[in-house]
């Protein structure tokens, strides 16, 4: 794989407790002035997005990519995966506020793939995915669980 660069722009007004942010995608112009702030980070989120949702949207997205790649690479491709993603941030004694957990939470349509198959590719997945590297490096505690569709597709 060929080395990848992304960017974004970031803009802050005013100070923490009032301020407020934008966020855009520099580098593909997918989202443009995406709203943050202190309040709504920590708070109701009145709409707008945080760190932390982006940080869970690129985990989810990565180790979607990546389950992917690994069902087809076993000739099981998938026909749908949903992931859910949670991260958790919170006070670590004597360091502040820290992610301290990522929760994927895996929906998968396999067809012609058994239990010990998607046990597999999702550790495999997870191995793969680089944001799940990334925050176990940074000592984040990460779960991969499977979620069962109760009401059928």
């Amino acid at each position: 794989m060929p080395r990848i660069v992304r960017e974004a722009e970031v803009a802050w007004e005013g100070n923490l407790a009032r301020g407020h942010g934008v966020i855009s995608a520099a580098t593909s112009g997918a989202f443009i002035g995406l709203s943050y702030s202190l309040p709504t980070r920590i708070g109701d989120d009145e709409g707008k997005t945080s760190p932390e949702e982006l940080l869970a949207s690129a985990h989810g997205a990565c180790f979607t990519m990546s389950l992917a790649g690994e069902l087809t690479r076993a000739e099981t491709p998938p026909e749908r995966l949903d992931v859910h993603c949670t991260i958790t941030m919170d006070e670590v004694e004597g360091r502040g506020h820290l992610i301290v957990h990522s929760a994927l939470v895996v929906r998968a349509s396999v067809p012609g793939i058994d239990e010990a198959g998607l046990a597999a590719a999702l550790e495999a997945a997870d191995q793969g995915c680089s944001f799940s590297q990334l925050l176990r490096d940074a000592g984040v505690g990460i779960d991969v669980t499977t979620a069962t569709d109760e009401g059928g597709d």
